[in-house]
């Protein structure tokens, strides 16, 4: 069985868009204004500021208004309640595994609130397991977490393969353990000049699929 590495946020899932509507049910929850919407996105920058970062600022905001908790509450379950498994990568992840492939999640962020996601999406059931980054140890794209996805599923690092969207965490990630890799574009450009993709889909699902459709004879 080949292992198949897959990021999870704005890959597997659209995290963004879950972001966006909790966010806007939370300045409405709160009657803050609606024009708020841009900065508070701005802000989480697709969850790349961290968590504490994101709270303090909100706090110093919204601290007349937003008890901290409820900040805490949004930043914890917002878009992990929201997040949703499209049926075209639901079904291309039940191919991959049809296929033998060994297919696990490797993502940035915290145990409590990735776990959630994964159990909210069904993405539980059709994965063979996942590494987060809290609990590893190590964040993508250190080859550390990449090795631990390997040994949680009992797989080599040999012929393995990432999928993901994040040019720093995932495509250098794969070069930096010799996998091969498809960056999920959605609709960007590469930009990198100091390395590439093996591959380059619009979405997940054509990811997935391009990576089950390579022969084995053309896998090193």
């Amino acid at each position: 069985m080949t292992l198949l590495m897959l990021d999870l946020d704005n890959t597997l899932v659209d995290r963004d868009t879950a972001l966006r509507a909790a966010a806007g049910a939370f300045l409405t929850e709160h009657g803050l204004p609606a024009a708020d919407l841009t900065w508070l996105t701005a802000l989480d920058a697709s969850g790349y500021t961290p968590r504490e970062e994101v709270a303090l600022t909100m706090t110093e905001r919204y601290g007349g208004t937003v008890t901290g908790d409820a900040v805490r509450t949004f930043l914890d379950r917002g878009a992990a309640d929201r997040v949703t498994l499209a049926e075209p990568t639901r079904d291309a992840l039940a191919q991959a595994v049809a296929a033998s492939w060994t297919c696990v999640i490797v993502t940035n962020g915290r145990v409590a609130q990735q776990e959630l996601k994964i159990r909210n999406t069904g993405l539980d059931a059709l994965v063979h397991g996942w590494v987060i980054s809290e609990s590893a140890g190590h964040k993508k794209p250190a080859p550390e977490i990449f090795h631990a996805a390997a040994t949680k599923v009992g797989a080599a690092l040999h012929s393995s393969w990432v999928v993901g969207d994040s040019a720093h965490a995932d495509i250098r990630g794969a070069t930096g353990v010799d996998a091969r890799s498809v960056w999920v574009s959605n609709g960007r450009s590469w930009t990198e000049p100091a390395f590439r993709p093996t591959h380059i889909a619009v979405d997940a699902a054509s990811a997935i699929r391009y990576v089950i459709g390579v022969p084995k004879s053309a896998r090193p």
